[in-house]
């Protein structure tokens, strides 16, 4: 890709069942769960667009019409919000719907993450894209996939994103062997290992749910074999890549140490909504209060 193109495809895998939230996501999907008063997915699509990508495809599932529900005009609501003159709320509502240019398609066979980018290779063309995954939100003030875009466009290589994590936790992640480069936030990857025990871990830096990659990925992808679980691993793709560094470029790690908030867990997702409502304007200066108050009270119990 030329200094002068710019990356504006986004993919957002968003085909999983959320089992882990039943019976909430019996007939709901998981990335429509409100953390405070958006949806997490919204969220998911406003860092895609505020780093510049404007062209989202989402890869859904049965039972996700409310994913593209949500994106999508709805005149009965609108018109409503018109006649009461409840402009605040009709803004709101118009937001979602004007993000971006949104795609979706079936990933059918629920084959894995691997099987769900590769699913994308007809929209996506021969050019860098991102890929977010919906269970992690990135706090707003924190830059992180607007520094993964540079990176891929001065190294001609696809990115991934790193996180510091406790050793006691890298059995939950993607765990990447790394070197040093010239930059303090950025390491080559030399390897990655899916869920290591922590013995086995080759650090504790963390693949977490962001990803700027070349497009060599889908010739990789189809020709992976399923890993764990019998799902083809977009882990096992980005290993052979970080392998070839002179076919595909290599493979990259952006190290984040903003502020990220991750919605697939039922404590974490309770953890993300209340940092993220205390953290607001308008909600914050009666919420601290309340929760210090609460919290003294477990103290005395």
């Amino acid at each position: 890709m030329r200094m002068t193109e710019r990356i504006t495809k986004a993919v957002i895998p968003a085909a999983g069942l959320g089992t882990r939230f039943l019976p909430a996501t019996k007939a709901m999907p998981k990335e429509m769960l409100p953390v405070v008063d958006k949806p997490a997915i919204q969220y998911v699509v406003e860092e895609a667009v505020e780093a510049g990508l404007t062209d989202v495809l989402m890869i859904t599932g049965r039972n996700k019409n409310a994913l593209e529900n949500h994106f999508d005009r709805v005149a009965e609501l609108e018109a409503t919000l018109v006649a009461k003159g409840d402009t605040a709320k009709l803004e709101k509502v118009n937001q979602s719907t004007d993000l971006a240019d949104m795609h979706y398609v079936r990933q059918g066979d629920p084959l894995g993450l691997g099987h769900a980018v590769l699913r994308a290779k007809m929209h996506v063309g021969r050019e860098p894209f991102a890929v977010l995954l919906g269970d992690d939100i990135i706090d707003a003030r924190d830059v992180l996939l607007a520094r993964m875009l540079e990176e891929q466009i001065a190294r001609n290589a696809s990115i991934v994103a790193l996180l510091e994590v406790d050793p006691d936790s890298i059995h939950l992640y993607g765990a990447a062997a790394v070197e040093a480069t010239d930059e303090d936030d950025v390491v080559r990857i030399t390897g990655l290992v899916e869920k290591p025990a922590k013995e086995d871990a080759p650090s504790n830096y963390a693949v977490i749910g962001r990803y700027v990659l070349k497009p060599d990925v889908f010739d990789v992808l189809e020709h992976t074999q399923p890993g764990k679980g019998g799902e083809i691993q977009l882990t096992d793709a980005l290993m052979e890549m970080a392998a070839d560094v002179e076919g595909t470029g290599g493979v990259y790690g952006v190290i984040f140490r903003g502020r990220r908030y991750d919605t697939g867990d039922k404590l974490d997702y309770i953890k993300a909504v209340i940092q993220l409502a205390a953290d607001r304007d308008d909600l914050g200066p009666e919420l601290k209060p309340w929760l210090a108050e609460y919290v003294a009270g477990l103290g005395r119990d």
